[in-house]
């Protein structure tokens, strides 16, 4: 990491700290509850944010989209929307795995804290090489500055160190900004923000949430949030993959989710080990709201602290 990146997070995170000593004493309990709450909103108000959709890369350009953990999954949907809408060759890579020396015309990286070291790093060695544009929750992270284009979302940024509303919501924003209509996935949202949820998802033993195209980033974002919240045993695959030795673990009390619509006989394959087929009705970014709150019940359940799970921080910042 170079001196003068080093030098900006850390006047960042002291800022920060500042920030949180303040007002920590009366702060809710759990952040996650009220921000995954407000999803329907904070996507309506991605959707309306046409200035900043004129500034992702334009139709034809060839790009890549970096990200770390939930970034990283939330980069897998959208490059795999934009290719197969037409709009440009799309890559998606973990910002530590990353080949972006592919004659790219920009990267996009995504990062809700602005300050993860591995997207910074990345982000500085493109600099006047490639053009990067930043989806960014913290306005005043380094990220704003390293990027050539910064788009901000900090209505979308959380307290809570799970994400859930900053990634889809910069999914949000990328989806319409591939002219998409988001008024049912809205709508869907705030079905799965209120209804009920079954028993036989909050009490299940184990979950495999599997998807297709632009889904499958969204079933390995559920299975990260139900172990990052709730310490839940959680595996993910594409779809037409659970047939080729993962469904060796369905059984009774196990409960094995689709995200949007299944390959034929998938249900009946499953229904034969016991488990639970949850067949997802919603938009696939709906159905990712309803795990998330599976998995805050969970938490609560177990006594445990959504905001602040164990091992975990809100960026992964490492040393020089």
């Amino acid at each position: 990491m170079s001196l003068r990146i080093a030098a900006a997070i850390a006047a960042h995170l002291s800022g920060a700290l500042l920030t949180e000593q303040s007002t920590t004493a009366h702060a809710p309990a759990e952040h996650m509850a009220a921000e995954l709450a407000s999803q329907p909103q904070t996507w309506a108000r991605a959707a309306e944010l046409r200035a900043e959709q004129a500034q992702l890369p334009a139709r034809g350009a060839r790009i890549a989209v970096v990200g770390c953990g939930t970034s990283w999954f939330i980069a897998q949907s959208y490059a795999w929307l934009r290719e197969s809408g037409g709009h440009g060759e799309t890559d998606a890579f973990a910002a530590s795995e990353a080949f972006v020396d592919r004659g790219y015309d920009a990267v996009v990286a995504l990062s809700r804290s602005g300050t993860t070291t591995e997207v910074l790093q990345l982000v500085g060695e493109l600099r006047d090489r490639v053009r990067t544009i930043g989806i960014i929750g913290d306005e005043s992270s380094p990220l704003v500055d390293l990027a050539d284009t910064a788009v901000t979302l900090p209505f979308a940024d959380e307290r809570s160190v799970v994400q859930t509303r900053f990634a889809t919501t910069a999914l949000a924003l990328f989806r319409a900004s591939l002219g998409e209509d988001l008024t049912g996935a809205i709508a869907d949202a705030e079905r799965a923000v209120a209804e009920e949820l079954p028993a036989v998802l909050t009490d299940a033993e184990q979950y495999t949430f599997l998807g297709r195209d632009w889904a499958v980033g969204l079933a390995h974002e559920a299975a990260l949030k139900m172990r990052e919240a709730s310490q839940s045993w959680t595996e993910s695959y594409p779809s037409m993959e659970y047939r080729h030795g993962p469904i060796a673990i369905a059984a009774p009390g196990r409960v094995t989710w689709q995200f949007g619509e299944a390959p034929e006989g998938l249900d009946t394959d499953v229904a034969a080990t016991g488990a639970h087929f949850e067949a997802g009705r919603l938009d696939p970014m709906a159905e990712l709201v309803r795990a998330q709150r599976v998995a805050l019940a969970r938490a609560r359940a177990k006594g445990l602290d959504p905001d602040s799970p164990r091992n975990l921080t809100r960026s992964v910042i490492l040393d020089a």
